[in-house]
């Protein structure tokens, strides 16, 4: 009988990790329906361009026509680029929020670190105009990371262990969202029409006139994050099977759920700086790929990523397509994808989404 699991080995560095038997070949028919979603996002529009011209034009071949570099290379593969690490970005981290709440219903979203985010950047926009082109990312970190503290030191518990329980960290987070959102709807009120226009459309997620610019803002995150992401897939595993269980196998609880929390809070803050608040990535994402490759951390994270990914990307694709000219921003897109299937998960399948073949329950 063959084995449902692909043992792998490295001697430099010294790394094992076991992959489910069906990552290799979803993960080659996501990549492939990737390539093929960019290439097709990007030949599409006003000035329609054919695959092969799309391809040829991004190698550096000559295609005969000049105005197909423009509007390739300047207007919409930078645009596409920036989608797909916002999905790459959102769905890693809420995989990581997943794991540390034992809770598949959980995201950054949900959790207020998006809140956090999403205030820092409304009060840069409405208090200080002219200093969100080259502020607002920062904002929008700084008010993740800060969110993030406060749900951190308000779950703990004086007395008796855990002091962090995964509980307490989602039951605070939903409660500062509610106060962070009353807090932003205070600002939007008081502001004047033209700012609070410009704070609207950004908590829309909008990708739109996205540049070689934002992608170079985005890459240095992406370079140290991803890995971390990735490569913290046996932590996520132990803390996954509960808190006891991953004491047993030796792990430093609080330091490693403060560390993977940190990446999470980094992952969603640079995410959202670059086109604003996309929701249901981070939920939906990690699911799917539970779904699909099991609940090793070592095969659901990259899948839910590549799958993260593929959907900002259509998303944007169809919100560029369905009304054109008029353009839907992609967090419009995604929540009306989102909100149902978190209500048909929800009621029904909380209590046993995604724990599969660890027999966990989520609490």
């Amino acid at each position: 009988m063959q084995k449902p699991w692909i043992i792998i080995r490295t001697q430099r560095p010294n790394l094992s990790f076991k992959l489910d038997r069906r990552v290799p070949w979803i993960t080659a028919v996501a990549l492939a329906l990737t390539i093929g979603v960019m290439v097709w996002n990007v030949g599409t529009g006003e000035y329609p361009i054919s695959p092969l011209e799309v391809i040829q034009t991004i190698v550096g071949i000559d295609t005969g026509n000049r105005d197909h570099s423009f509007v390739v290379n300047t207007l919409r593969l930078p645009r596409a680029l920036v989608a797909w690490l916002v999905g790459v970005m959102l769905a890693l981290a809420g995989g990581i929020m997943q794991s540390l709440t034992r809770n598949a219903l959980a995201s950054p979203d949900i959790t207020g670190v998006t809140a956090g985010a999403s205030l820092g950047a409304v009060v840069l926009l409405i208090v200080f105009p002219k200093a969100a082109l080259i502020s607002l990312p920062v904002a929008a970190l700084v008010g993740g990371l800060v969110v993030a503290v406060v749900i951190y030191l308000l779950s703990w518990r004086a007395q008796g262990a855990p002091g962090d329980s995964p509980i307490r960290l989602i039951l605070v987070g939903i409660g500062l969202t509610a106060v962070l959102s009353a807090a932003q709807a205070i600002l939007l009120l008081r502001a004047d029409i033209e700012r609070v226009q410009r704070a609207l459309y950004w908590l829309t997620g909008s990708i739109y006139a996205r540049s070689w610019d934002h992608l170079a803002a985005l890459l240095p995150w992406c370079l140290v994050l991803i890995p971390l992401a990735l490569f913290s897939a046996r932590h996520l595993n132990a803390l996954h099977l509960g808190e006891e269980v991953a004491r047993g196998l030796g792990s430093a609880m609080r330091w490693q759920r403060g560390v993977l929390l940190l990446i999470a809070v980094c992952l969603t803050g640079a995410a959202i700086s670059q086109v604003g608040v996309i929701g249901f990535v981070g939920l939906i994402a990690p699911h799917l790929a539970r779904r699909l490759v099991g609940p090793a951390h070592e095969g659901s994270q990259p899948v839910a990523a590549l799958i993260g990914g593929l959907l900002v990307l259509a998303s944007d694709f169809v919100g560029r397509t369905l009304f054109a000219p008029v353009e839907v921003p992609a967090g419009i897109i995604i929540a009306l994808v989102g909100a149902p299937i978190f209500i048909y998960f929800g009621p029904f399948h909380s209590h046993r989404m995604g724990c599969g073949k660890m027999a966990v329950k989520c609490s």
